[in-house]
């Protein structure tokens, strides 16, 4: 079984309603949820005028394959009303692999680990609190080194 971390995010729409039932539905068709971090809002990242987002790192073990899993939550987010219309655009739930155990992953429509997660806090500040030991494969540092050395100074706060 691998250990896989999932970044959800939502700014459209019953914020808190819609990353619960994305959690029901990884469940449901990924995998059981083995921890999830609190909930934190966060100012939109790279596009300043949309709504505040809530977001949330799930942790979850799989037999499937990255690819599978990334199957499965495409799925997930289209079931739930995702568009994808413009970059860094308002949605009703995102959905990130963020990390499938310590792979290192690079193909055109599936790059693991998230290739700009350590840059983010909305990503770091839930993923801390779940895993602040686990070490990113690429980068060689655990979460709470890549989070004391962010430079994003967006709000990020839990709810």
């Amino acid at each position: 079984m691998i250990d896989v971390f999932l970044l959800l995010g939502s700014n459209l729409g019953d914020r808190k309603l819609l990353l619960n039932e994305a959690i029901e539905r990884i469940e449901a068709d990924v995998a059981p949820v083995l921890q999830a971090s609190s909930v934190y809002e966060t100012q939109s990242w790279g596009k300043t005028d949309a709504p505040d987002y809530l977001n949330q790192v799930l942790m979850l073990q799989t037999g499937l394959t990255a690819r599978e899993v990334l199957r499965r939550i495409l799925a997930i987010e289209l079931l739930m009303g995702r568009r994808r219309e413009e970059k860094w655009g308002s949605r009703t739930i995102d959905i990130d692999i963020l990390f499938y155990g310590d792979a290192i992953i690079d193909e055109p429509d599936l790059k693991i680990p998230h290739p700009e997660m350590h840059k983010r806090r909305f990503t770091l500040e839930p993923l801390a609190e779940l895993a602040p030991e686990f070490e990113h494969p690429g980068i060689k540092k655990n979460i709470l080194r890549l989070k004391s050395e962010l430079i994003d100074d967006l709000v990020v706060k839990k709810v």
